[in-house]
């Protein structure tokens, strides 16, 4: 299941950084930084996502 959450992460932060950076500048953040701090907290809320997916998917074994 670990491969498979880490396989899902590499899709679920690509995902979710680029949702957070456009809500960021749909918000009218323009500047360098809330872009950035954006991109970490889509690094960061994909790794238990991409678990959750993982236990989900191997559930249906």
């Amino acid at each position: 299941m670990v491969r498979l959450a880490m396989l899902l992460y590499s899709f679920i932060s690509a995902t979710l950084v680029g949702v957070l950076i456009i809500a960021v500048l749909v918000a009218g953040y323009g500047t360098q930084m809330p872009i950035i701090y954006a991109a970490i907290a889509g690094f960061i809320l994909a790794g238990p996502v991409a678990w959750l997916v993982a236990k989900r998917i191997s559930a249906l074994k």
